[in-house]
């Protein structure tokens, strides 16, 4: 497996704009397999969720199997123990839904980037105060794109990744709001997916992405 640093996935999942949510139970060469086809398609961060079956396992297997080529991280992060856990299957990046001192804390100490999740104004400030520049705006879909447009104005000196409800007719506006990256879950990556249907869902989600101006 190798070990990123932590603006190293900072950079990686800008790069990619788009980060794949796993949650659920994969089987671990179907998951493969997508994780090659999210690759062709210019998809190089995948989340596998902890509380998804077997979920350190998988993440240590594609840290493995892909690691060099994309980021592998884990997801549904809510405690210090699984930072812990999390980092030694191989995790190069964590995100949580919430955000909570004594994760970024362990994270910090791991040298493992941590994208705690935010809504409200107050959270954010809370979540910068801990020296977190990268954040998870979930659930996204609540408030939409008009909602990161207004937060940003006075926190432009963080970075937001909306979270839930993505899809590729909702990306451009989310680009065009200010996110530096989207995840998608079931909208993208599901349990049993064939991969000719996954194959033009990240294709439409990379074009999206990318035909959008920020």
């Amino acid at each position: 497996m190798k070990r990123v640093g932590i603006d190293q996935a900072a950079a990686g999942i800008r790069s990619s704009g788009i980060v794949a949510v796993a949650r659920g139970h994969f089987e671990q060469q179907a998951l493969a397999d997508m994780a090659e086809i999210l690759f062709q398609t210019g998809i190089t961060a995948l989340e596998v969720t902890l509380n998804s079956p077997a979920a350190p396992a998988l993440i240590r297997w594609l840290a493995d199997a892909m690691g060099a080529r994309m980021l592998i991280g884990a997801g549904t992060v809510l405690t210090a123990g699984q930072v812990d856990e999390a980092v030694a299957a191989g995790a190069q990046f964590l995100v949580a839904p919430d955000f909570s001192p004594s994760v970024v804390e362990q994270a910090r100490r791991a040298r493992v980037l941590h994208v705690p999740g935010v809504l409200s104004p107050t959270e954010v400030g809370q979540a910068a105060a801990a020296g977190c520049r990268l954040l998870k705006l979930f659930p996204a879909q609540t408030l939409g794109p008009d909602y990161l447009k207004a937060l940003r104005a006075p926190f432009d000196q963080l970075d937001f990744m909306p979270t839930g409800g993505v899809s590729a007719e909702t990306i451009p506006a989310w680009r065009r709001a200010g996110a530096v990256a989207v995840a998608a879950g079931s909208t993208l990556l599901a349990p049993g997916l064939p991969p000719g249907e996954l194959r033009p869902r990240a294709e439409a989600m990379r074009r999206a992405w990318n035909g959008a101006c920020p």
